[in-house]
């Protein structure tokens, strides 16, 4: 379980990657008024970041509960394991990709977050049904 809980590790702090990436990527960012600066800022690669950063947020309690859910109904670790460092993978290349305005592979890596985390929740209700 090391491996699985050190991807909700990385995975809650993904977040605060993007934001970095997105306050670090103009001149004169504004920590009296964050979102207004992020509001006036007319570069993709600031608005994206950001935007990241709100998404990581957003898939972050959905893939920590699809892991403890697995655990607790005892699915086998090793693809908890491999699901949660798939999660990372694409949950880091949906980062990059917003960032670069690719919004096609951008997508599909969300997809692919989305079908790690709703694996591993029916994994647990399978594993607790069966």
């Amino acid at each position: 379980m090391l491996i699985a809980y050190s991807c909700v590790i990385i995975a809650a702090c993904l977040p605060y990657l993007w934001a970095v990436i997105a306050k670090g990527s103009a001149p004169g960012y504004n920590n009296k008024d964050p979102r207004g600066w992020i509001a006036k800022q007319d570069s993709y690669k600031v608005r994206n970041a950001y935007s990241a950063h709100l998404n990581a947020f957003e898939a972050f309690p959905a893939f920590a509960a699809a892991v403890l859910m697995a655990q607790f109904a005892q699915v086998d670790p090793q693809r908890i394991a491999w699901l949660a460092m798939a999660f990372i993978v694409f949950r880091i290349l949906h980062g990059v990709f917003y960032i670069t305005v690719q919004q096609a592979l951008r997508s599909l890596s969300w997809l692919g977050g989305f079908l790690c985390v709703i694996t591993l929740m029916v994994s647990a209700v399978l594993k607790v049904g069966g």
